[in-house]
């Protein structure tokens, strides 16, 4: 095979060019899209070949994923060119402009060009007002692939819902409606919606301990977003503690974590994460908490704790998938969800925590401890120690910017709790509070 470097081919001698093959992908996605990259070659196609091991390969994949933003995840391969050993990248994007160590490049003929302050912004123009969502791509399945089954379920419960208003009318003619075709070609929204044969899974555990060390069950889950939810439901129900009150004659079965709160933190998860990632969501649960992580950056300038107060506005991932579980009541207002999970877990004393990832977002669920179970009916089984205030001392003086949120799940008490100690503390003039709500922080001061 002979190599010839162009607009979408860069030829590197070896790995020690690793800084300049990443503004050169950079380069090629803002120009083409897509691109190859071989390491072990001369720029005039000759040859050399190179050592490739899994660590190459590794802090190949690594320094791409460091050094382009938005995030990209490309394949990394060992391939046998003349004989010799070499490292092909093959990448593909259409969320660009792209910057390669926060500069932005344009690929002309071979070379890489940096692109004015005048350039960028016409691309983030392109961007805004034709780029394509992978949802919105066409799938490589076809209508014919849809489980009937679940879309005609859909229907049924959108219908209930009241928030559509036609019956099922056989397969094309329902996903048309549902905005779910283009043309004749089902979209990967759709795909990851009603297909069971998808690349979306859910990767769920069960660990002995606090840590990832030791786990007792392991379980990958696969198939449409339907059933990857009840899944991932069923599996942290059954491996969470429950216990059980009576009110009169009525016996009610009480979980570690609300349903309520977990079903909207996996319907989100499924919702919003990124479905480029080849990484899937993951459902982690520990002796001392339960994880919920979905692979996705969360959106740019914002933090969990602008949606808690429930005025921020909802900026969507995919918003076709959002609309399609928002019709069936599986979502109920964009926007809300992170305030609904905040809510419950508070209305039940539980602890929970949100967390903005370089790698996604992390909901994490406070277990109660075995003797916290032991509630009477009509009474909080969650009680907040006497220790508790000092205990708030103690994590604030070692951690001055940490949250309500923070220290109702180390503490495991309820937001609201947290907050009475807090104004307790300030009454006494043992804590205050320096700077605004968001950059500030809290300072012992007796």
């Amino acid at each position: 095979m002979e190599l010839r470097e162009s607009e979408t081919l860069e030829l590197k001698k070896s790995t020690a060019e690793l800084k300049d093959a990443v503004v050169s992908i950079a380069a090629m996605l803002n120009k083409h899209g897509k691109g190859r990259l071989y390491f072990g070659v001369r720029n005039d196609g000759t040859v050399i070949g190179q050592t490739v091991s899994e660590q190459t390969l590794r802090d190949v994949s690594r320094a791409v994923a460091d050094g382009v933003e938005p995030r990209i995840y490309p394949k990394v391969e060992k391939a046998c060119l003349a004989g010799k050993d070499c490292v092909v990248v093959r990448f593909s994007g259409t969320d660009g402009p792209y910057l390669a160590h926060g500069r932005a490049y344009m690929r002309v003929a071979d070379e890489n060009r940096l692109l004015s302050v005048r350039e960028m912004e016409r691309l983030f123009l392109a961007r805004i007002r034709g780029g394509a969502r992978w949802e919105d791509e066409p799938s490589g399945k076809k209508p014919s692939d849809v489980n009937e089954a679940a879309l005609r379920r859909f229907v049924k419960k959108a219908n209930e819902a009241g928030r559509i208003d036609f019956e099922f009318a056989g397969v094309r003619s329902t996903l048309n409606k549902l905005g779910l075709l283009a043309g004749s070609k089902l979209l990967k929204a759709g795909e990851v919606l009603f297909c069971d044969g998808n690349p979306a899974e859910v990767q769920a555990a069960v660990f002995a301990g606090t840590d990832k060390r030791t786990f007792l069950d392991i379980k990958v889950f696969k198939g449409h977003v339907f059933d990857l939810f009840k899944q991932s439901e069923t599996y942290v129900k059954e491996h969470v503690d429950w216990k059980v009150e009576f009110g009169g004659l009525e016996r009610k079965e009480i979980p570690e974590v609300p349903v309520d709160a977990l079903r909207e933190a996996l319907v989100n998860a499924l919702c919003h994460r990124d479905y480029r990632n080849p990484k899937g969501n993951e459902v982690a649960i520990f002796r001392d908490r339960v994880e919920i992580y979905n692979p996705g950056d969360f959106p740019e300038g914002r933090t969990p704790e602008d949606f808690l107060t429930g005025k921020e506005r909802s900026i969507l991932r995919n918003p076709l998938i959002a609309e399609t579980l928002f019709k069936c009541k599986d979502i109920e207002r964009w926007g809300s969800g992170l305030k609904r999970i905040a809510d419950e877990c508070a209305e039940h004393g539980v602890g929970v925590r949100f967390e903005v990832l370089k790698s996604g977002f992390l909901v994490t669920f406070a277990r109660r401890p075995a003797s916290a179970l032991l509630g009477t009916a009509g009474k909080s089984s969650h009680k907040s120690s006497p220790k508790s205030s000092q205990k708030i001392l103690a994590l604030v003086a070692e951690r001055p910017e940490t949250t309500i949120e923070e220290l109702a799940a180390a503490l495991q008490i309820s937001p609201r709790a947290v907050k009475k100690h807090m104004q307790n503390l300030k009454a006494q003039g043992k804590l205050k509070r320096v700077g605004g709500r968001k950059a500030g922080r809290w300072e012992v001061t007796g």
